[in-house]
């Protein structure tokens, strides 16, 4: 049957409340595939309609698994049609894995586990790449009377689909995100193997818009053996400082030094900030300049004195805080109540004892970290040799009294500084962002 006579029967016709809004929602059926088809506004005349095909992905889109890029293409496609008003999220079951399905999809991660990629983990189990069609999809999007399209996605692959289907294509709208470490060996196979546009976004410094694919930056993220890769990040003025000698620290770096940092938090399995910084800026610790993932939370905080209001307590990620036993039971049950995660670890010399700290988190599962503040946080990694990466953005400012970035390490001798290696440079709007291996 040609792809164009494709008729699937519509099972269902509701309206479905979302985060985003309220979208009515066509079921289609096709030989044990069902296409959720969510619809905003009326499509008038079928005419330029924006449109993502979304395939299922039980452990990305339901488990938020780190492992692939669709639950952050998802909620970024949902955002995106949202805002316009107009037009058509298709979700497809029977998609998973590329067509592999679940079972299949959970072996092949196993042989990626081995070293396989993506591509060859398909094939070793006997399936092509991918699997997929969408001539059934391109029914739907008839049925609904779209006639062409503006189609949210990386692979071209569903451009042609579409084309073949009877749906003129008027425009390929990327839908890159920010890269996981985790991720970033399957995004670059997409791109190499399945010839996927930009799934992480430009490289630096070329890509002015989001997101930026800051790869350079964080450099080769390997996790020791019982603790987690940490890479430590600021931004300060020429002069060394990360804020006046009030504590006024918003903004020293301009708006795409920022959005850089904000994927470095998607990067990552977790931020990591002390007690201190939680006080004086009441940070969010979230992604929210890029389509990416939100990192895991963690605070330093030895006698736990995080405020209740706290901003990083709430539900928009994962927290947790890092405490020592002189801290109030209580309030470690409280926090707990609240869906905090709360580690207890001996003190050390100030406070939590970093190493202490660290193999606590890596028996939690993260196994990359950024680094964010404050001043004595940097300090103490630095000094205590528990960082492997230092990324500084350097902002065309000059404040004269203020915090330093970083204290007295006990270094006497230009001999024994700490250098960095395999260094990185790039000039980010305004600022200037330096990376590299740490090493004596």
């Amino acid at each position: 049957m040609p792809e164009t006579a494709l008729v699937p029967e519509e099972i269902a016709s509701l309206t479905l409340p979302s985060p985003f809004g309220e979208w009515e929602t066509h079921a289609f059926e096709w030989e044990g595939s069902v296409h959720l088809c969510l619809c905003r506004g009326t499509m008038g005349d079928g005419e330029d309609v924006l449109v993502r095909m979304h395939s299922e992905c039980v452990t990305g889109d339901s488990l938020g698994s780190l492992r692939c890029d669709c639950r952050a293409q998802l909620q970024h496609a949902f955002r995106a049609i949202a805002a316009e008003g107009r037009g058509v999220l298709v979700y497809s079951t029977g998609h998973e894995g590329r067509g592999i399905g679940l079972a299949n999809k959970l072996r092949a991660y196993m042989l990626q586990d081995q070293g396989f990629d993506t591509a060859e983990a398909n094939e070793h189990l006997g399936f092509r790449v991918d699997e997929r069609t969408y001539g059934d999809v391109a029914a739907c999007l008839r049925a609904l009377g779209v006639r062409s399209v503006r189609l949210m996605t990386n692979n071209q692959d569903k451009a042609a689909a579409l084309t073949a289907g009877g749906i003129a294509v008027r425009a390929v709208v990327g839908l890159p995100t920010a890269a996981h470490a985790r991720n970033v060996r399957y995004l670059a196979t997409k791109q190499a193997v399945m010839g996927h546009a930009a799934p992480m976004g430009e490289p630096l410094p070329d890509g002015a818009g989001p997101p930026p694919d800051v790869g350079s930056l964080l450099g080769d993220v390997r996790a020791g053996a019982a603790r987690p890769y940490v890479a430590l990040k600021y931004a300060q003025t020429l002069d060394g400082r990360i804020a006046t000698s009030t504590g006024d620290a918003r903004w020293i770096s301009g708006e795409q030094e920022r959005r850089t940092s904000h994927a470095l938090r998607a990067a990552c399995d977790a931020v990591l900030v002390g007690v201190g910084t939680v006080i004086a800026d009441d940070p969010q610790l979230t992604v929210r300049m890029v389509p990416g993932n939100s990192p895991i939370r963690v605070v330093l905080d030895s006698g736990l004195r995080t405020p209740g209001d706290a901003r990083l307590l709430s539900h928009d990620a994962a927290t947790t805080i890092v405490t020592t036993s002189a801290s109030s039971a209580e309030r470690r049950t409280e926090l707990r109540r609240r869906g905090v995660s709360v580690l207890v670890v001996p003190a050390g010399s100030h406070g939590v004892d970093l190493g202490a700290a660290l193999h606590a988190l890596f028996g939690e599962g993260i196994r990359s970290m950024l680094v964010e503040g404050g001043a004595r946080v940097i300090t103490s990694f630095l000094s205590l040799g528990l960082a492997d990466r230092l990324v500084v953005g350097i902002a065309p400012r000059v404040l004269g009294s203020g915090t330093e970035a970083v204290r007295d390490l006990g270094i006497t001798e230009v001999a024994s500084s700490i250098r960095i290696e395999h260094r990185a440079v790039h000039v980010v709007g305004d600022d200037v962002l330096i990376a590299g291996d740490l090493t004596r």
